[in-house]
């Protein structure tokens, strides 16, 4: 298991830089730039089917929305490499087979369900917060205490560890525009950044000092902005997991709920509460999250398969009818 690391996310705004208040930071360096003369190797041993009808994700090569009703896209059967159809011959990363992640049977729960939930955390006085601060505290063996600050809020540390099943993608490069680039404007040259994907290591774990109004969607960018993931944050979702009478429970959580404060009121046990960074392969499509553009443009490929689909359909009915007419032509009268 790789050794965790600390990353301070009190500060969640872009204009400052973080900083750590801890020791045990790691810095990730780029690997070496391939040459622009050789292309890229297309991947090897991925095994490409189209993928379930319930897949609603990101493509791992582009970083677009995977976005139909017939065709789904493709995802590897090993390696659960997942892209657009028109992005399979451009996919350079080789599949790394079955992830054995360790995965337990679990119960999971998807808070995009319309159901009566059961899981309403209370709400605390500025009394029995700062009594919830010190038994945490109390029972803790590390340095990773909860402070209570003056406005009413704390700050604390929350763990993490990724399991992550596809790869992420990460700028190909990091040198200057071109002239070329330049005078495509700003919006040629976005669109055409190129991306490199790569495997995270397996149970990776990463101790993030937050505060208690950090929300899970805050700490899953901060993550991806650790790593330079440039994947769009939906793709991936925080799950609580919590152990129960022998049973493991996975729930994923809302954008606005926060992890601290879920922590604490669980306490410092593992077993009580964890969090886990996944895909958001729910099969739920939270469509207030898209702008208008996205939202017309998705109208558009859909009208577009729709009609392709009902040629399908008429070709193949009109090649049935002219087979049966010709037999009936074929046999003798009477």
């Amino acid at each position: 298991m790789s050794a965790p690391e600390l990353i301070e996310l009190r500060d969640l705004g872009p204009a400052r830089r973080t900083r750590l208040e801890r020791a045990n930071a790691l810095r990730i360096s780029p690997g070496p730039a391939r040459s622009p003369a050789r292309a890229p190797a297309p991947g090897r041993g991925h095994r490409f089917q189209p993928a379930a009808p319930a897949t609603h994700t990101w493509c791992d090569l582009c970083g677009d929305f995977i976005w139909g009703v017939v065709r789904k896209g493709l995802q590897c059967a090993h390696c659960k490499f997942t892209c657009h159809y028109r992005c399979r011959a451009l996919v350079c990363l080789d599949c790394c087979g079955p992830r054995d992640l360790g995965w337990e049977p679990a119960l999971e729960r998807d808070t995009n369900v319309d159901e009566l939930v059961q899981w309403e955390t209370p709400d605390l006085s500025q009394a029995e917060t700062e009594q919830k601060i010190k038994e945490y505290n109390g029972q803790i063996n590390s340095n990773l205490f909860m402070s209570l600050n003056k406005d009413g809020s704390y700050t604390g540390f929350i763990k993490v560890q990724l399991k992550l099943v596809r790869p992420v993608s990460v700028p190909a490069s990091r040198k200057p525009p071109s002239l070329q680039d330049a005078r495509r404007g700003p919006a040629r040259s976005a669109a055409v950044k190129r991306r490199t994907s790569f495997f995270l290591p397996k149970d990776a774990i990463k101790h993030l000092h937050v505060l208690s109004r950090t929300r899970a969607r805050e700490v899953i960018e901060a993550l991806l902005r650790k790593f330079s993931v440039v994947d769009d944050p939906r793709k991936f979702a925080l799950f609580e997991r919590a152990e129960r009478h022998g049973q493991v429970y996975l729930r994923k959580l809302s954008d606005d709920e926060q992890p601290l404060r879920l922590r604490l009121l669980a306490g410092p046990s593992e077993k009580a509460l964890s969090f886990v960074l996944k895909e958001n392969d729910s099969g739920e499509v939270n469509w207030d999250a898209f702008s208008m553009p996205e939202l017309h443009n998705f109208l558009r490929i859909l009208q577009r398969e729709e009609e392709e689909h009902l040629r399908q359909i008429q070709h193949k009915y009109s090649r049935c009818r002219q087979k049966l007419q010709e037999a009936l032509h074929a046999c003798p009268l009477g």
